[in-house]
């Protein structure tokens, strides 16, 4: 019974506890008075449809429909919708703030088409995109009374601030409403119409006129040329100008008859029905009933695009790393104000061997996969977190997929960087204002576009954005010059998607397309489908060099993981891409030596990884290297140097260069420093020595640098806009509660003398012997009653309940408001009331 009332929208025909008239008051089957009144004829899909795309709607729940539909009509609310609507959705809510309240759906058409009425395809788009409006509950009402919601219409209606984007301006009433009448009087006669007897009627005969083609076109034909030219002017928008004080004859042709109307001093304005006549009856210059199309199409091999977004995807992981190895050693400070410096950026690029831009995406990208943060310290740095080392030991496509997922939900900009608040302050990388809510919707929208055209298919950026216009029409910018955040955010998406590997060449590559959720098997999670895809495409790592004689080791691929940690510290990186080549240095094979390696051991690792023999010159650089290592000992006094050879020391003391640090001899091995040990061991290694840092127990110290980590930390939260969209468990739950509290709201009552009608509309009021005895007599009949309830919390509501058993000071009801059976305290009931027979 209660799916069934629920499904046909049944309303009471009794005012609220028998105060103002209800919403509902139309009665069963008359034509809606307000919006709630048709929410109620509503089915409950509708109802889901309208709180998922309108989730503001939801906090917290409306209590009944009349709620929801005060709720839906708050201006806040409204503007969020509108933006999110595509553009001839809007232009026809655009017409129909224009358009007489209510309005005809043929006057609506009418609007749209024009007298010639030659394109097609807005007859056919027209019902969908009314549809759409009163799916969002911005529209109500019959076809042949459409009506806009209050708010809608105070945001789209034109006014001299804030100008329609129909270009038309007010109608003949609203600009003649501050007229005196006697100049309303002098303008209806000057258009060959006649006197009357008050400025109303007056007016009413001038908007005749003026929606009168022939006679309107009767008028205009005696109009001078010039005149004609103004009407040109203002005729799509803006309608307002100004004029001399002494305006010219046929500007005066045009005031006197009223095809232009005085706004003030200087100021006139086309009325809304001149306009429409010249546009012969359309609302918009161009209507848009249908999407860009998305071409010219590009054709290119899916194979080529799927393998090169590979390649890049590989790169993408490799520099990842690169940048979180700089990183763990060489940590940057926090901003105060939070971020990462000018300087630091600079240097990570220079590190990274990328421009400023991209290192702040990749700087931004990790920090959005919870792979670096800052350590929280008094001094704070930004370093790895421990999940950096677990994502290491992934394979290299779930490397791949967790980085983009988390691009894809991110709502940090990295394109921002740079750039200037509204306070004039530079944005840094890592900053606390990064981030701007439709991003990640933008992201989705661009990949998911992509995915509409056919494997290794591209289109210019312009195209795409044509297309995204149309679907979320951009705001009107102030300055002309500059692109709303929704563009910018396209073009930061389809670049970003290069550099990560999702795109190649402008077309989406088939990990790509996976990861927009355009996967033939729905029941694979996107991730998965995407690691699946990129597998098989990524290069297989190496475990050998190439060592050249002129002390280079070429990677003709990506290298196995301890391979490449190993050579990294053994020899420095020279250049990158298909191949990369690493340099031997005596610095390169010195740091070697200090992480505890031995000129055996890197030999032997050399001949193990290479498929050349070790050619002489590195074998020879090696051992030179090897044998001057640790022959200096530097230790703590502030520090000291000692050295078995006397002649190396006295070398040292005579070079010019060891004046800064300070040294003097203190036996024939010794030499002190007035300056820190780590210090001493820079400077003698500047100066072409290779000396080994000693402990306390005069021991060789194996140094190695510090790989820093800050504690456990979770990924950045997306910063939304508004609340996240509900599911369908929060949809089922909110549609029943709105619909049983609209029951409880408007069942109809009756009042008695035991239990009087509220003259607040509040809470019912009896007394507890009252109280008892209907509740017991409802019990005996089966009956329905209303109730007032305070809660343990003190909160108070009304409920429709069904009273099925009373004892011990409890009843126990069906809690139509709730669906559900509850127990009550007799003692928290403040008043029940009998309820008409068909009322539940």
């Amino acid at each position: 019974m209660t799916t069934a009332r629920r499904e046909t929208g049944k309303t009471g025909k009794a005012p609220r506890g028998g105060g103002a008239p209800r919403t509902g008051e139309a009665g069963r089957g008359a034509a809606p008075r307000t919006l709630a009144d048709e929410l109620r004829t509503r089915p409950d899909s509708d109802l889901a449809a309208l709180l998922r795309a309108r989730p503001d709607l939801l906090n917290p729940v409306p209590g009944d429909l009349t709620q929801l539909a005060t709720r839906a009509g708050t201006r806040a609310s409204v503007v969020r919708t509108l933006e999110r609507l595509d553009r001839f959705a809007l232009q026809v809510a655009e017409a129909l703030a224009v358009a007489p309240d209510p309005c005809p759906y043929d006057t609506l058409r009418a609007l749209m088409t024009g007298d010639a009425d030659d394109d097609p395809r807005i007859g056919r788009e027209l019902p969908r995109a009314v549809a759409t409006l009163r799916e969002q509950a911005l529209v109500w009402g019959g076809e042949d009374r459409l009506r806009l919601v209050r708010t809608v219409r105070e945001v789209l209606a034109p006014s001299a601030a804030h100008p329609s984007p129909t270009g038309l301006g007010p109608t003949v009433a609203e600009a003649t409403a501050g007229m005196s009448p006697g100049r309303i009087q002098q303008i209806v006669a000057a258009a060959g119409l006649p006197a009357t007897h008050d400025p109303v009627t007056a007016v009413g005969a001038l908007s005749a006129l003026f929606n009168d083609r022939k006679r309107m076109a009767a008028l205009l034909a005696q109009a001078p040329a010039e005149a004609t030219a103004v009407l040109g002017k203002l005729l799509w928008g803006p309608p307002h100008g100004t004029v001399t004080a002494d305006p010219a004859s046929h500007l005066r042709w045009l005031l006197d008859r009223g095809l232009l109307l005085s706004t003030g001093p200087g100021g006139v304005v086309l009325p809304r029905e001149v306009a429409l006549h010249l546009r012969a009856g359309r609302a918009h210059r161009a209507p848009e009933p249908v999407a860009p199309e998305l071409a010219p199409v590009t054709e290119h091999s899916p194979r080529v695009v799927d393998a090169t977004a590979a390649g890049q995807a590989y790169t993408a992981l490799t520099v990842v790393e690169d940048l979180l190895k700089e990183w763990e050693s060489g940590s940057p400070l926090v901003l105060r104000a939070g971020g990462l410096s000018v300087r630091d950026l600079k240097r990570t690029a220079t590190a990274l061997d990328t421009t400023e831009s991209a290192t702040a995406f990749w700087v931004e990208l990790a920090y959005a996969a919870g792979l670096l943060a800052s350590d929280g310290e008094v001094d704070e740095r930004y370093a790895p977190t421990p999940a950096y080392d677990d994502w290491l030991r992934l394979p290299a496509e779930e490397r791949w997929t967790r980085l983009a997922t988390a691009w894809l939900a991110a709502t940090r900009t990295p394109g921002l960087v740079g750039e200037r608040d509204a306070k004039a302050r530079t944005l840094a990388a890592l900053g606390p204002d990064l981030d701007r809510s439709p991003a990640p919707e933008v992201r989705r929208r661009v990949l998911t576009l992509l995915a509409t055209l056919p494997p290794g298919a591209s289109v210019t950026p312009g195209t795409l954005l044509d297309r995204l216009h149309w679907e979320r029409p951009p705001r009107t910018s102030a300055d002309p010059g500059t692109e709303d955040l929704r563009t910018r955010l396209a073009r930061w998406a389809l670049a970003e998607a290069d550099l990560l590997g999702v795109t190649s060449r402008g077309a989406l590559a088939a990990h790509g397309r996976a990861l927009a959720g355009a996967v033939p098997d729905a029941a694979t999670p996107v991730e998965a489908a995407a690691a699946a895809l990129l597998a098989p495409l990524l290069p297989e790592p190496l475990d050998h060099v190439l060592l050249q004689a002129d002390l280079t080791a070429v990677a003709p691929g990506p290298l196995e993981r301890p391979l490449a940690q190993t050579l990294g510290v053994l020899a420095d990186i020279e250049s990158k891409g298909g191949a990369t080549v690493y340099r031997f240095t005596p610095g390169s094979v010195r740091r070697a030596l200090d992480a505890g390696q031995t000129a055996t051991d890197l030999k032997a690792f050399l001949t193990t990884h290479s498929r050349t023999p070790v050619p002489q010159p590195l074998a020879y650089l090696i051992d030179d290297v090897a044998r001057r290592h640790g022959h200096l000992r530097v230790g703590a006094a502030s520090s000291y140097l000692r050295c078995d050879d006397e002649a190396v020391l006295a070398e040292i003391l005579a070079d010019r260069r060891s004046a800064p640090l300070r040294l003097r001899r203190l036996a024939p091995t010794v030499l002190a420093a007035q300056i820190a040990p780590d210090a001493l061991l820079d400077g003698l290694r500047g100066m072409g020595y290779a000396p080994a840092a000693e402990s306390a127990e005069g021991d060789v110290v194996v140094t190695r640098a510090d790989a820093r980590r800050t504690p456990p930390r979770s990924a950045p939260a997306p910063v939304h806009d508004g609340p996240p969209a509900p599911g369908p468990t929060l949809l089922d739950a909110a549609v029943r509660a709105i619909r049983a509290g609209d029951m409880a709201a408007t069942a109809e009552r009756k009042p008695t003398a035991a239990a009087p009608a509220p003259a607040d509309g509040g809470l019912p009021r009896t007394s507890s012997a009252d109280t008892l005895a209907t509740v017991q007599a409802a019990v005996m009949t089966g009956a329905a009653v209303w109730i007032g309830y305070v809660n343990a919390e003190g909160a108070a509501s009304q409920r429709v309940i069904a009273p099925i058993r009373v004892e011990g000071g409890f009843v126990t009801a069906y809690d139509h408001t709730a669906d559900e059976v509850r127990t009550y305290p007799l003692h928290r009931i403040t008043g029940v009331a009998e309820l008409v027979d068909d009322s539940v």
